[in-house]
């Protein structure tokens, strides 16, 4: 089962694109192909310049949604970062487990050298 902070943050991004998307292709009058595009780009801070917002409105609207949209991309990076630092750290403990019990078994096969 997927954990519910995976959905949210999945889900935001998806609203975040969605409504970036949209906003773009009524207030600046863009091809759905096109605001998809500037919303995808200047989420990620990518930024080709091949697509400027003309309207005052969507230039407002632009500075919004990147103070919104880096926001929750952030948190979405921070997420998955933290996930494989977890990951990594429960298999790091599973090998050093592993080690141990293995020592263990080594020093009970070996015979004792003080006789």
């Amino acid at each position: 089962m997927i954990r519910p902070k995976v959905v949210t943050i999945v889900l935001s991004l998806l609203t975040v694109i969605a409504s970036g998307t949209v906003f773009f292709r009524y207030v600046e009058g863009w091809t759905w192909l096109d605001a998809y595009f500037f919303t995808v780009v200047t989420l990620s801070t990518v930024g080709y310049g091949s697509l400027v917002p003309a309207t005052a409105l969507g230039k407002i609207g632009t500075t919004v949604f990147i103070f919104v949209g880096l926001g929750v991309f952030a948190v979405a990076i921070q997420q998955f970062g933290l996930y494989t630092l977890r990951k990594r750290e429960e298999h790091t403990e599973w090998l050093v487990g592993r080690l141990d019990r293995s020592r263990a078994a080594n020093r009970d096969r070996e015979p004792d050298s003080e006789s």
